[in-house]
């Protein structure tokens, strides 16, 4: 971003927001050092002692997931595409927490693992478990700089400091209070960040219909400005979404590429999300955490879809900027759209909440995606092939110290997403690297249990590598799509020759015997087993798993009716 552009952007806060901001980050910093209290073990530090109720866990899940993935990068989405932006929610990820809740999390809880990859161990042995662990630890520094990087740029909008010094402050903040009160300090600032980041997100939304003239106003405002309008004003068949022109393969890449292969992956195997089910305190609240997150998951799209399309047409950097097809050099891109809004739209005081709801919302993100690097590095690497059978407070200095690292990693990769106009191209290229692949070999593993351990490994090798030669292919001109239609193909291809890779290597290879699969493979699992005592707390209909996912696909459905 150029000095000019960053002038331009620059958030003109007064005493009272200032004041707003040293009030967030004391309660931050508070809830840090009392967490640290509860923190004698790793597993409090790495899973908060599985002691956390459904509710906490619930919106913990959830506000982990808003961090900059959502509000730069979907506000991205709604200024470039529309309306279209809503299948991230209502296709591409209420269907996969319905799964995991009612499918996944009884074999993640039941047999009492303490990561996604500690899964994969007890089901496909080393091999498998190793491939898994180096991914997603890789994988998740990648994304926390993708986090690091939006934070800093609004540290950066709102004092002036140069970008570096803006991210190394942002990094030490995040560290600080992760590495004191462990999972129980991200959860419960979650837990807060979400209120603060639904106050931010609300007044913006309303505040931003009102001055566009209603939801009439804003339309007529996309039809005058656009010549693909009706694409960007109707959710199906989101052919500028996917770069698809052909509208049955452009819903078919939405439904299978993002609705099942990367929505699949990304919620039911991302240990990042996982994480906090796992933290719940009996297997009810588990089950429940993901189903319970599902309804604010569904709503938030109107408040995170709508202010990105608002921007487009309110801003007149950005409109021009996609009037030019995002190659007019004004300093301003798509990425702009939340901090654009904020800037024109509110008086100080509210600037203030707003400005926090952003640090808010990539503090929960990093967050998440270090409390997820410190469990897996610690656990799945360190503890399981570097050093062995040590003392348990050896692991949890070893975990307060990969804290450290993980936000230090962070602070590089935050450079790379600084070179996207668009930080969700970035994100889903790595969610089809990374999550496609896993998917494809958690499902197959646990409903077939012919699939060997071999098979787990290589399957993962081979998934990822077809994931990233699609990408490849893309960006050298042999396949020419655009928009983020080529990470929907890309994790279409790692799924498919995932599975077809694991299945030709298990006709080859030898399997577990049954004794070894009881709790990890479906037909092997007796349905008691899945059950577990609840609490007084959990008892009620409405409180039923079955009960509360069938909702959150009603509600899916009915507003994906209503924005068709």
């Amino acid at each position: 971003m150029n000095a000019l552009a960053t002038a331009s952007l620059r958030l003109d806060a007064g005493p009272v927001d200032y004041a707003l901001l040293l009030v967030y980050f004391a309660l931050v910093l508070g809830i840090g050092t009392l967490a640290r209290r509860s923190v004698s073990s790793s597993l409090d530090f790495f899973l908060s002692g599985r002691s956390l109720p459904a509710w906490v866990t619930g919106l913990a899940f959830i506000s982990a997931n808003l961090g900059a993935v959502e509000i730069f990068g979907m506000t991205a989405n709604g200024a470039q595409f529309g309306i279209p932006t809503v299948h991230y929610y209502w296709i591409g990820a209420i269907p996969a927490m319905v799964f995991l809740g009612l499918v996944m999390m009884p074999f993640y809880y039941g047999s009492q693992v303490r990561s996604v990859p500690e899964f994969l161990l007890r089901r496909f042995g080393r091999f498998a478990h190793l491939v898994n662990g180096i991914s997603f630890a890789l994988a998740q520094v990648l994304i926390a700089g993708v986090n690091l990087y939006a934070l800093a740029t609004v540290v950066n909008l709102l004092l002036g400091w140069p970008l570096w010094v803006s991210i190394v402050v942002a990094a030490v903040i995040v560290l600080a209070y992760t590495s004191l009160g462990g999972l129980s300090a991200a959860v419960y600032n979650e837990v807060m960040q979400f209120f603060v980041i639904v106050a931010m997100l609300v007044p913006i939304t309303l505040v931003g219909l009102h001055k566009a003239g209603g939801w009439n106003g804003l339309t007529h405002r996309i039809m005058a400005a656009n010549t693909d309008a009706s694409e960007q004003l109707h959710a199906w068949p989101g052919s500028n979404l996917t770069g698809i022109a052909n509208a049955t393969l452009s819903v078919l890449g939405i439904v299978f590429g993002l609705g099942f292969v990367l929505s699949f992956g990304y919620w039911t195997t991302n240990f990042a999300e996982v994480q906090r089910a796992l933290a719940a305190r009996n297997m009810s609240a588990a089950r429940r955490t993901p189903l319970i997150g599902a309804y604010p998951k569904a709503l938030i799209a109107l408040v995170i879809v709508i202010p990105g399309m608002l921007a487009a047409v309110l801003s007149p950097e950005l409109a021009a900027y996609k009037a030019s097809g995002g190659t007019l050099a004004n300093g301003v891109t798509y990425n702009n759209a939340i901090e654009l809004l904020i800037r024109d739209l509110l008086p100080n005081g509210m600037l203030g909440v707003a400005i926090t709801g952003l640090l808010a919302a990539f503090m929960a993100g990093m967050a998440a995606n270090v409390s997820s690097f410190n469990t897996v590095f610690t656990y799945d690497i360190w503890q399981t092939y570097v050093v062995r059978d040590r003392p348990d407070a050896y692991y949890l200095r070893v975990g307060r110290l990969t804290t450290a690292l993980g936000c230090v990693i962070a602070i590089g990769t935050a450079f790379i997403a600084s070179g996207y106009n668009n930080i969700m191209d970035y994100l889903q290229t790595l969610f089809s690297f990374f999550n496609a692949p896993l998917f494809a070999t958690f499902i197959l593993g646990m409903f077939w249990k012919r699939m060997t351990p071999m098979a787990g490994g290589v399957g993962l090798i081979v998934g990822t590598a077809s994931a990233v030669t699609v990408d490849q292919l893309n960006r050298h001109g042999v396949l020419h799509m655009s928009g983020q239609g080529p990470s929907f193909v890309a994790a279409s291809a790692a799924f498919v020759m995932d599975i077809a890779v694991s299945v030709a290597v298990s006709l080859r290879t030898a399997p577990k015997p049954d004794s070894e699969l009881v709790g990890l493979v479906w037909s092997l699992t007796p349905r008691d087993t899945l059950k577990s005592t609840r609490l007084a707390e959990d008892y009620g209909w409405y409180r039923k798993p079955v009960v509360l996912g069938s909702g959150a696909l009603a509600l899916a459905v009915v507003l994906d009716i209503i924005f068709w």
